[in-house]
């Protein structure tokens, strides 16, 4: 699918352009003059349609003019659990990155895939995170104990209709 995105111009006395990729939005906009001559330079760019993981990046990194080809760049390189773990890190975390100098693979983060932090407990005592359990003692583990445990590093979010737990680094 591809994204279409939208150049409003801070400029009242011009009217804005849809653009799908940074060539074109240079283009129209070094085009662009408002209803009395002069150049349009300022716009705000508007997500409107594409994948969710990407209208979620665009959110999380505050899109904007000078954004434009690193954001275009970043859908054609990296994948959707790299784009996931950069906005998770920027919108959740509270990481300041810019588009053009973050690397998703470098930023310490832990990401589950999990409804609730109650399942990410559940997990971790099946995979023996906790150790060896006998199979007679599993019905005595206080799961809601161990998610609220989990809670003082854990954090939930649901991003692009996905539910995720999560911990910064």
């Amino acid at each position: 699918m591809a994204t279409m995105l939208y150049a409003q111009p801070y400029d009242i006395d011009a009217e804005g352009f849809f653009f799908e990729t940074a060539e074109d939005y240079a283009r129209k906009a070094a085009g662009l003059r408002n209803r009395h001559g002069q150049p349009v330079e300022e716009f705000e760019i508007q997500f409107i349609d594409g994948e969710e993981i990407d209208a979620a990046l665009a959110e999380a990194f505050g899109l904007h003019q000078g954004d434009v080809a690193a954001f275009f760049e970043k859908l054609e390189d990296w994948d959707d659990d790299q784009k996931l773990r950069a906005i998770i890190a920027v919108g959740e975390c509270g990481y300041t990155f810019s588009l053009a100098t973050c690397n998703p693979d470098h930023i310490d983060l832990d990401i589950y895939e999990a409804e609730s932090l109650r399942e990410l407990a559940e997990q971790f005592v099946d995979e023996g995170l906790f150790g060896d359990i006998p199979e007679r003692l599993r019905f005595y583990i206080d799961h809601d104990a161990v998610a609220r445990d989990l809670a003082v590093d854990y954090s939930e979010t649901v991003v692009a209709d996905r539910r995720l737990v999560y911990r910064c680094g």
